[in-house]
């Protein structure tokens, strides 16, 4: 076999044992109702719309203005690229990098990263 045809041999292969599976898997979900069960209430499509896309909807939207109010009542910007801000040394000396120490000689571990090529 060439190589592209081995490769959809192999890609089609996978696609019906998938789609087996999962046809296989579903079986008992055709199952009858249970004889001393009531029997269901029809669902209106349109409360079924409702419920399965309105309340994602609304759960994104009420999120969504959860995180931006906060920002837009600050004044914040929302750019593209982001806002600056200044740099930042969590846990560093409190003057910057004026308290670190420069090395006095090639051997001296001081003034940072000892990296060797």
């Amino acid at each position: 076999m060439t190589t592209k045809l081995a490769h959809l041999a192999r890609r089609t292969s996978v696609v019906l044992l998938a789609g087996g599976l999962v046809l296989g898997a579903g079986g008992p979900a055709g199952a009858d109702v249970p004889e001393f069960w009531p029997a269901a209430d029809p669902v209106d499509p349109w409360q079924a719309l409702l419920l399965l896309a309105g309340v994602p909807l609304l759960l994104f939207l009420v999120i969504t203005a959860l995180v931006v109010i906060p920002g837009v009542v600050k004044g914040e910007r929302f750019t593209p690229g982001g806002q600056a801000t200044a740099d930042q040394w969590f846990g560093g000396p409190s003057s910057g990098t004026a308290e670190l120490p420069a090395p006095d000689t090639d051997e001296s571990q001081a003034g940072g990263a000892s990296g060797r090529w």
